[in-house]
């Protein structure tokens, strides 16, 4: 007997967006840009993976804002309470990287790397068992093999979102 899958539910800090997702999360890890620590206000912020068909807002859509904040991705929030949701990147067009922390239960995916890791302030504690990379990871999915550094000459437009 096989399993019955349970969409993940998620949603900003004062409940006005919520989401749905509707295949279960993979490639979670923490990302220690400068962005991510000026939107967190933290040492970086953990992400969780799902394709972009897969990622349904269910309420509050018209509370999601959006800004450019990179040459090479999108990122969502509530307008309401400010809660990052998510971030689209151009190399991976298909997927959608979803804040961890919005899950309703963010037991449910675990961080297995750490990216941009030389931009994290020395009080950020890192798990030392978890691999580091000074920027993207080497394999990182839509970039050519052995590439760290997204391109933006593949930006063709605001994305999908």
């Amino acid at each position: 007997m096989t399993e019955q899958f349970v969409p993940v539910e998620g949603g900003c800090a004062c409940g006005s967006v919520r989401y749905r997702l509707d295949e279960t999360p993979y490639d979670t890890g923490w990302c220690h840009c400068r962005v991510c620590q000026h939107v967190s206000g933290s040492g970086g912020m953990v992400f969780t993976t799902v394709h972009l068909d897969r990622y349904r807002i269910t309420a509050g859509h018209a509370e999601v804002g959006r800004f450019a904040s990179t040459e090479f991705g999108t990122r969502t929030f509530c307008r309401k309470c400010g809660s990052p949701l998510t971030i689209h990147v151009r190399h991976q067009p298909d997927e959608i990287d979803v804040t961890a922390g919005t899950l309703d239960d963010p037991e449910a995916v675990a961080p297995g790397f750490h990216i941009y890791a030389a931009e994290a302030p020395s009080w950020v504690p890192m798990m030392a068992f978890l691999p580091r990379h000074k920027a993207l990871r080497p394999n990182t999915r839509g970039l050519e093999e052995g590439q760290t550094e997204a391109s933006h000459d593949r930006i063709d437009g605001d994305g999908p979102l």
